[in-house]
């Protein structure tokens, strides 16, 4: 896993404004800080911010959602409480469209599919179990997907999440055999060599939380992994 670094987070913030700031986070970083003590994409902004501002005080920075340390992608992160407190009710109330690529081993599934499941996270082994039928404690998973590129041993899947839960794309993708390249997880037979899953948040659709005009932020993949850019291509 890559190591943060102070001096290359201004590369990755791909939008920001007084309210708002979304960065593409690099497989193996930390969204915010964790039982790891590793520093996180929330420490590093708001250094970043603090310096380049140069702000006497404390920088106001809020989480707005998360994607797990192996995934690489877009994270909104608020710069206003006001902003905050919107964008989370949006997250809650599914406003905020949410677009993910996947890069799965070649096979039959069809070639788009609404899947429907049901979610129960493990917190000790930190994953979630799939059930086909509503169980107790389950939560619903809704995704669709697309096949939208084939490579020569690799699908590419275009995924809008319409939940978000706890690994919802890894586990569901692994209950229909289509396990995430490097996921070893859930189910792939071998591990990337940056410990990381080509799982990518690609793009977010939202309405701005203050200005109200919409905003359509892309992700390019990242560039040092030859298989996310053949994706690209």
């Amino acid at each position: 896993m890559e190591r943060q670094n102070e001096s290359n987070i201004e590369d990755q913030i791909i939008f920001e404004d007084n309210h708002i700031l979304v960065i593409n986070k690099k497989v193996g970083q930390l969204v915010q800080g964790d039982k790891t003590g590793d520093k996180s994409i929330l420490e590093l902004i708001k250094n970043h911010i603090k310096n380049r501002d140069q702000k006497p005080g404390n920088v106001f920075l809020g989480l707005v959602h998360r994607i797990d340390r192996p995934t690489s992608g877009l994270v909104i992160y608020a710069k206003t409480s006001k902003a905050l407190t919107r964008l989370t009710k949006m997250v809650k109330d599914r406003e905020i469209k949410k677009t993910y690529w996947a890069v799965v081993p070649k096979s039959d599934i069809p070639q788009s599919a609404r899947l429907i499941n049901y979610l129960q996270k493990n917190e000790k082994t930190n994953k979630s179990t799939v059930f086909t039928k509503a169980t107790d404690n389950a939560k619903e998973a809704i995704l669709n997907y697309e096949v939208i590129r084939q490579l020569d041993n690799f699908m590419l899947l275009e995924i809008d999440l319409e939940t978000g839960r706890h690994h919802q794309i890894r586990a569901q993708l692994s209950k229909i055999g289509a396990s995430i390249k490097g996921d070893l997880k859930y189910g792939a037979p071998r591990s990337n060599p940056d410990g990381g899953i080509h799982l990518h948040a690609r793009k977010l659709e939202f309405t701005h939380p203050v200005t109200k005009e919409n905003v359509v932020i892309t992700a390019p993949v990242p560039k040092e992994d030859p298989v996310w850019q053949a994706c690209e291509k």
